[in-house]
């Protein structure tokens, strides 16, 4: 399977956690049945689906400030993800 070159992903619009694991799974091709929380979405990354090349977030400052909790989970997993599996973890840009 070829890796995507890059996903971009819009964080302007996310007002709560249920969108924003809504719009990361819909972004990154998750199964239907991911469940939707911090877990799942590790699991998702490290081991359901191919990271892209690179991940772009855009309107990173706004989100991190009206989600905090969220970024940084958000930004663990992605960290994680590299030190854990690099060959498998995209170059993150927020």
């Amino acid at each position: 399977m070829i890796r995507s070159s890059v996903i971009k992903i819009d964080l302007s619009s996310i007002k709560n956690s249920d969108d924003l694991h809504s719009v990361l799974s819909n972004s990154l091709n998750f199964p239907g049945w991911y469940g939707e929380n911090w877990d799942a979405f590790w699991d998702a990354i490290s081991a359901l689906v191919e990271m892209p090349k690179e991940l772009e977030f855009y309107g990173w400052n706004a989100f991190s400030e009206r989600m905090p909790h969220d970024a940084k989970m958000l930004q663990q997993c992605l960290s994680q993800l590299a030190a854990e599996f690099p060959e498998l973890a995209p170059e993150v840009r927020y």
